[in-house]
């Protein structure tokens, strides 16, 4: 029986060389992916002092028709938002308590953001990001400051405002700068 030829230190280094760098871009590919999609299990509620719920592992599937490349995808029959990056993946989707004005279905973009200020609704909102008007209501998405739900849409007052979870308002910043397109669906 043949004795096994003995590898010289050399090979070994570049073996284990190899081995490290096929790890570490690994770990780079999926920190580069960011946080994985979530979907929320319960519905918004509409008290006012409700607070936000941990997220579900299992992500809703982006609408049929919803367009293609980077957007942010608004269904409001469903009152979720999903954020899909240019590869077609979800980054995250959430569900959102919608105002009295709705855009109607169609492709719009980010037209302007705006750090913080307090809603028609008298209510101290943040991360507000506008992409639609419908008779002379500006449309926006915002969370409010204090993390809590909206009241109920009740008041007869007209408001364009799409609110969602403190969380998920931070993530919709990060992702919707000015000139994101944004796709409304039914």
């Amino acid at each position: 029986m043949p004795v096994p030829a003995r590898l010289p230190s050399w090979a070994w280094v570049t073996g284990l060389t190899v081995g490290a760098i096929a790890a570490v871009t690994v770990l780079a590919v999926q920190a580069d992916r960011g946080p994985q999609p979530t979907a929320t299990s319960a519905k918004p509620s509409a008290s006012v002092s409700a607070q936000p719920t941990p997220s579900a592992s299992v992500p809703a599937r982006v609408p049929d028709g919803s367009g293609t490349g980077r957007r942010i995808v608004y269904s409001l029959d469903e009152k979720r938002v999903w954020l899909v990056d240019a590869s077609e993946a979800t980054r995250r989707t959430f569900t959102v308590w919608p105002g009295t004005v709705s855009p109607d279905p169609g492709t719009y973009t980010v037209s302007s953001r705006n750090q913080a200020t307090t809603g028609s609704d008298g209510v101290q909102i943040e991360h507000i990001i506008y992409f639609a008007a419908k008779s002379g209501v500006s449309v926006a998405f915002s969370n409010a400051v204090d993390g809590a739900s909206p009241p109920p849409a009740d008041s007869g007052a007209r408001t364009g405002g799409v609110r969602m979870r403190k969380a998920d308002g931070s993530a919709l910043w990060a992702f919707g700068t000015v000139g994101t397109t944004v796709t409304v669906v039914r």
